[in-house]
């Protein structure tokens, strides 16, 4: 349901192109965008930093896109986005004793430090390729196809790394000792 909850804007946006336009959109992902802000103000009196990034975003460059009526600044707010936090994930290998990954996913894996800033890198990484296949779609194929690839593409590239890290971790982690096996204590013949 959070899953759901996180894509809402870009669902509303996503829907909102195909039956009207993308200038309807856009105004749609703003108000998408505050009422999750909202939403989550109400329900834990506090708002994410990542909702707040976004929403901060979708109002300035959306803003643009509706009052200039152009929509290189909407298609621009997703790559933005993605470098923003790149710089934010890269930040942290500098600042702070923990990387953001670190933080994000500390509570439930056990990773040496240096296993926790190779990861980092990777989301940044990530981040920034994904920040530029965007304005790739966006300059190089039809509005159409930018609007098809901002929500299945880029949530698929996503799931794609994702999966991709859990199979990375899975192999990084400590082997569980296996029931029954020896105690390593002296055998009795």
């Amino acid at each position: 349901m959070q899953l759901l909850f996180d894509f809402f804007p870009v669902i509303a946006f996503f829907i909102a192109y195909k039956l009207t336009d993308i200038y309807v959109a856009t105004a749609v992902i703003i108000v998408a965008v505050l009422a999750q802000a909202l939403i989550q103000w109400v329900r834990h009196r506090k708002v994410s930093p990542m909702a707040l990034i976004s929403a901060a975003l979708v109002l300035v460059f959306g803003g643009l896109t509706l009052i200039i009526h152009d929509k290189s600044f909407i298609q621009w707010k997703v790559t933005v986005v993605n470098w923003l936090f790149a710089a934010g994930f890269l930040a942290s290998q500098f600042i702070g004793e923990r990387t953001v990954i670190e933080r994000i996913m500390g509570e439930n894996v056990q990773l040496e430090s240096a296993l926790w800033r190779r990861l980092n890198w990777a989301w940044i990484g990530f981040f920034i390729v994904l920040g530029a296949v965007n304005l790739y779609v966006a300059h190089h194929f039809t509005e159409n196809v930018w609007v098809n690839f901002k929500l299945f593409g880029m949530l698929g590239l996503t799931f794609a790394f994702a999966l991709a890290q859990g199979l990375w971790l899975a192999s990084k982690m400590p082997e569980e000792p296996k029931a029954g096996g020896s105690t390593g204590g002296p055998s009795s013949n």
